[in-house]
């Protein structure tokens, strides 16, 4: 099978803002504790965070970071994570049927991001709370001192604000599930006041605010058209969430998913578009898909403690998804959907990043390791950074039982002016043919491979454990080549591949 596409280095989608590659932490089952914090850890650090997650963080390079939730915000004072941690309360969380001991909190996890060099995106509860305990959290983050708020920060050992730029409003507050959830009425009005009030602080912060929960939800697309009508003037991004997943065991319909994803963006873009016109503004608005991943693995494990079986449980093992080869190729596809849509897509978040449902697993006392979805994300990450190119493609197709005329082989490609470098992604969705690839190269000059990466496996169900770390992994490609102005590569059945070219 034979398919081809032209790169040229004019016509591109747009540059991709780095925050593309960004991920999520939720106090949510085992993320926080013995996830990130650990006293105990053989590796655990000064602060308490556990120095083999942190290497395992800063290899991914993440951006920015999103916390501290997710269904959790919605419930939670922030106010109850700051101070000596013997005076903290425990909470119960009613989001996750947990208990929350509040030792890690905006001080704690605000170390730990400098020592991943990340950079914070912290949410707000506008569902049991709202605007006041939004605006004081606000101050208490970012402003220098000399208010009760601020001074209240330094007394608690942070002298310096810490200046996060990037803040959601709320989470999820279509979902009924929600804690405080409302009507798009009811939400848009609540969000742009408490924009407004954000902005009498500091006109230059980013807003985020909420949009559908996934693309089935009953009240979409009209929630984001309400919800942006009452928020335009006063937010910058409106956020979107999908997860992935295959129940059915049918690869060719879970692997054509992205195409759903892609439409979403599309619909919501419009969505967008529609207001902007309505109001006559010069104004664009942006998603942030700040929650995405494949999620199904785990589910029926879950069901005793979500429903209350257990008690009040603290960070029991919730959402820990052992992902496969197959999950490699999803979220391969997933990150060359964002990065052909980085025109709108601004900012997206792997939900999650450490055990829950996450690229990096640990043991409490043991070892951390890559989970097979690591590495797609760590590529995109690493080398995904500059502008989109906008190629055109010529591949055969097939049709999944949702979407028609599904290309084999899906493709991305970065061009890295400042690197000189000329990065492409690759997924083959073949379950038996290899795809003989070629990339007409215009305008780029002298070309050559100067790195080459595949993922394979002969077992779609294949899984990487802490005896079996690098079960799946990436090995060194062989075979490509740019002659003239070519790149050729073969793209083997069921694989992804990252090829870089530079001079």
């Amino acid at each position: 099978m034979k398919a081809t596409a032209v790169a040229h280095k004019n016509f591109t989608v747009s540059e991709i803002d780095d925050r593309l590659y960004g991920a999520f932490l939720e106090h949510l089952g085992r993320a926080i504790y013995t996830g990130i914090y650990e006293p105990d850890h053989p590796t655990a650090d000064a602060n308490a965070m556990r120095g083999d997650v942190i290497e395992l963080v800063k290899e991914l390079d993440v951006p920015v970071v999103r916390y501290p939730g997710g269904n959790f915000v919605s419930a939670y004072n922030w106010e109850d994570g700051i101070g000596p941690k013997q005076d903290r309360p425990t909470r119960l969380d009613l989001a996750w049927h947990t208990a929350e001991s509040n030792e890690v909190g905006i001080h704690e996890f605000a170390e730990w991001c400098k020592s991943v060099g990340t950079e914070m995106m912290l949410a707000v509860n506008l569902g049991s709370r709202g605007l006041d305990a939004a605006r004081n959290f606000v101050e208490y983050v970012n402003h220098p001192g000399g208010s009760y708020w601020s001074d209240l920060r330094k007394k608690n050992g942070q002298e310096e604000p810490w200046n996060v730029k990037l803040w959601c409003l709320g989470n999820e507050m279509d979902g009924p599930w929600q804690i405080g959830h409302k009507d798009a009425e009811e939400y848009g009005k609540l969000a742009a006041e408490t924009a407004k009030a954000i902005r009498a602080f500091d006109k230059s912060l980013e807003l985020v605010v909420c949009g559908s929960s996934h693309s089935n939800m009953p009240t979409y697309p009209q929630w984001e058209a309400t919800v942006l009508e009452h928020t335009y003037d006063v937010v910058d991004y409106i956020s979107l969430h999908m997860y992935f997943a295959n129940h059915e065991k049918n690869a060719g319909n879970y692997l054509a998913l992205n195409q759903k994803l892609d439409d979403y963006i599309v619909a919501v873009q419009g969505v967008i578009n529609y207001v902007k016109a309505k109001k006559r503004s010069k104004k664009d608005i942006y998603i942030s898909f700040d929650e995405w991943n494949v999620w199904y693995h785990s589910r029926q494990q879950d069901r005793k403690i979500l429903e209350g079986q257990e008690g009040w449980p603290h960070a029991p093992a919730l959402l820990e998804d052992v992902y496969n080869f197959e999950d490699v190729l999803q979220v391969g596809l997933i990150l060359n959907t964002f990065i052909r849509r980085s025109d709108v897509v601004k900012i997206a978040c792997i939900a999650q990043l450490v055990n829950v449902i996450a690229p990096i697993m640990t043991e409490k006392g043991g070892d951390a390791w890559r989970q097979t979805i690591y590495y797609p994300y760590y590529f995109a990450s690493r080398f995904g950074r500059g502008t989109a190119l906008d190629l055109s493609i010529d591949c055969p197709t097939y049709d999944s039982d949702a979407f028609s005329g599904v290309a084999y082989a899906d493709v991305s490609a970065v061009h890295n002016q400042e690197e000189g470098t000329v990065t492409v992604f690759a997924v083959n969705r073949h379950p038996d043919e290899m795809v003989d690839f070629s990339v007409e190269l215009q305008g780029f000059g002298d070309m050559r491979v100067i790195d080459h990466r595949v993922m394979t496996h002969g077992d779609l169900n294949a899984v990487n454990t802490s005896a079996q770390p690098d079960e799946v992994a990436p090995r060194k490609g062989e075979g490509a080549s740019v002659s003239g102005d070519i790149l050729s590569v073969s793209l083997p059945p069921y694989s992804y591949q990252m090829v870089r070219l530079g001079r």
